[in-house]
């Protein structure tokens, strides 16, 4: 009699038992497999950032990302339906969560697909000097939602990319060779050949100045009380500061002791005595 009961308690449960360990076979094979393919879509996804060299690293390391947890996000929801759960509505509600989320991250949205952009077209890269978003430094890093500078003074500034990406950038660090506009006065009564020629002779006898493509001296314009030139001396751009910062200060002893005036503005009265008779 107990046999019997047995028989019937073992055929009862049997199919359910092995449907079980089926489904959790089933389950253990679909989560290894997709760890496998999201881990290799990944890698994948990375390497080509050594196939596409102008676009950043960080852009593919952060797509590998997105593409493994999405993958990942599928594997789990096809095991879940392994054991009979309705993954209808866990997926309606992950896509109202998901837009509950980026409502209230639109901020951050507009950071991220900055960034990306940013990282898609690379208008300048670490270590270049830019001027973005009323800020200049030097780029120290870029990530998806910040591009950090760093200042001459050695501030850190924290940039949100959706604030550069929206307005105007200037790389100075783009192109090898700079050249430095720099402005000066001279007096009327001076002769322009003989500026020209001292301008020219400090300009050539600095050590960072380049001589090809040469240095543009030009008068450029007649000011009420000076004759202006532009001097525009040409260097490798990790010397544009240098130039910049001590070029002017040579060129005014120069023609200091060229007795050539740098005049200043003034204002001549004249007086005038009346008879009153």
């Amino acid at each position: 009699m107990n046999e019997m009961i047995n028989d019937i308690d073992i055929n009862e449960y049997l199919p359910a038992a092995i449907e079980w360990a089926t489904n959790i076979l089933l389950a253990i094979v679909i989560l290894l497999i997709g760890l496998w393919l999201a881990g290799k879509v990944r890698n994948i996804i990375v390497s080509l950032s050594k196939k596409y060299t102008h676009f950043d690293d960080t852009l593919f390391r952060f797509l590998g990302s997105m593409a493994r947890y999405i993958i990942l996000a599928f594997v789990i929801i096809a095991v879940l339906n392994r054991f009979g759960v309705q993954t209808a509505s866990i997926i309606a509600l992950l896509g109202a969560a998901g837009l509950a989320v980026g409502l209230a991250l639109q901020g951050a949205m507009s950071n991220l697909a900055a960034g990306v952009m940013l990282l898609i077209f690379r208008p300048y890269k670490v270590n270049d000097f830019i001027e973005a978003a009323g800020r200049f430094g030097k780029v120290t890093e870029i990530d998806m939602f910040t591009t950090i500078l760093q200042t001459f003074d050695n501030q850190q500034i924290v940039i949100p990319n959706s604030q550069i990406w929206g307005a105007q950038i200037i790389n100075h660090s783009h192109h090898p060779i700079r050249g430095v506009d720099m402005h000066f006065g001279v007096a009327y009564d001076e002769n322009t050949d003989e500026v020209r020629k001292v301008i020219d002779g400090v300009l050539a006898a600095h050590p960072h100045i380049l001589k090809d493509p040469a240095p543009f001296v030009e008068v450029e314009t007649l000011n009420n009380s000076s004759v202006d030139f532009l001097v525009r001396p040409f260097c490798l751009g990790e010397h544009y500061f240098e130039i910049l910062y001590t070029v002017p200060e040579l060129i005014k002893k120069a023609l200091d002791e060229n007795g050539i005036e740098i005049p200043f503005p003034h204002r001549k009265v004249i007086l005038v005595n009346e008879d009153k008779e």
